[in-house]
């Protein structure tokens, strides 16, 4: 599709149970321009092939077998694949709003100074289950809500980046920057992340613009093993190494990491005992201090290899 305007992508990994939903949703965009959707199948040994052929005769839809596990990885063979100067990013559990193509698009064609938008995400919970007591909004936000509010943001923090699950990049800027960050970005089932944080943080220092775009909705699925609290804790502790990494890869290693990593595990300790009456923000903040420990394991693994090598 030499005239493709923009490239949706979803990058996906044994995750047949949603993947159908996610692909009709974009198949079925509200978009009067020419786009694609492309799958990349990560690895996947379920039933992903077959959920894609079903609609092979959509002559929007491409498909790749990526080997290697990796979300970075599958991300840049997605890039490598698609034809857009926009590359937007779906999860495979997750289903987009029938506008959301346009929102994208129209957002970075008149404003070339952006290099990175993503929307508002709600979260589409499993049937008969509410949301536990005992889930903060915080930890809402590792399920993937995000909401920055009904208007338009450009972001200046990196903390506020858009969730990767409603996720968009300018092909120009990824190009520029040498592609999605291999060391970073969930593999299998570590839960390794920070990847667009880091993003966000590489497009301010060269002069992009990163945008939050409300109309560009997107519905997430909660699948019932995230609604355990042993999840969170896993993904508590992969938050914190994924944020060492990060810091490595900036130039912020070093001894002073112990010092961070210590003074936050005993501050959220603190806080998780001081407010025991209230379950939510008390799990909050142990789920918090928790990821300080995976944060102090990497930062001394960091050092260890350091020493290693002189």
């Amino acid at each position: 599709m030499p005239d493709t305007q923009i490239s949706a992508i979803i990058c996906t990994h044994n995750r047949d149970t949603y993947l159908g939903a996610a692909i009709d949703s974009l198949l079925a965009q509200d978009f009067p321009a020419e786009f694609e959707v492309v799958v990349v199948d990560n690895g996947s040994s379920d039933r992903t092939c077959e959920v894609v052929a079903q609609r092979a005769d959509n002559p929007r839809l491409k498909y790749i077998f990526e080997p290697i596990i990796g979300l970075s990885v599958a991300r840049n063979t997605g890039a490598r694949v698609a034809s857009g100067e926009i590359l937007a990013y779906l999860d495979d559990d997750a289903v987009a709003s029938d506008r959301w193509l346009q929102i994208l698009y129209s957002a970075y064609k008149n404003n070339t100074q952006l290099a990175i938008a993503g929307g508002k995400v709600t979260l589409l919970w499993p049937q008969g289950i509410q949301q536990p007591r005992w889930l903060s909004p915080g930890l809402a936000g590792n399920l993937g809500a995000y909401d920055l509010g009904n208007s338009t943001v450009y972001i200046d923090q990196p903390g506020l980046t858009p969730r990767g699950l409603n996720y968009s990049i300018r092909r120009s800027f990824l190009e520029e920057i040498g592609g999605f960050d291999l060391h970073l970005g969930r593999v299998g089932k570590n839960l390794l992340s920070n990847e667009e944080l880091q993003m966000t943080e590489f497009a301010l220092q060269r002069g992009w613009q990163v945008a939050y775009l409300p109309e560009a909705l997107v519905a997430h699925n909660v699948s019932p093993e995230r609604l355990q609290r042993s999840w969170f804790l896993n993904r508590g502790w992969w938050q914190g190494i994924s944020e060492c990494y990060r810091e490595q890869l900036t130039g912020k290693s070093g001894i002073g990491q112990l010092q961070r990593g210590s003074e936050r595990f005993f501050r959220g300790l603190y806080k998780a005992f001081q407010y025991l009456s209230d379950p939510a923000e008390s799990f909050d903040n142990l789920v918090y201090a928790y990821g300080q420990i995976g944060y102090l394991n990497a930062a001394i693994q960091g050092l260890l290899s350091i020493s290693n090598q002189k």
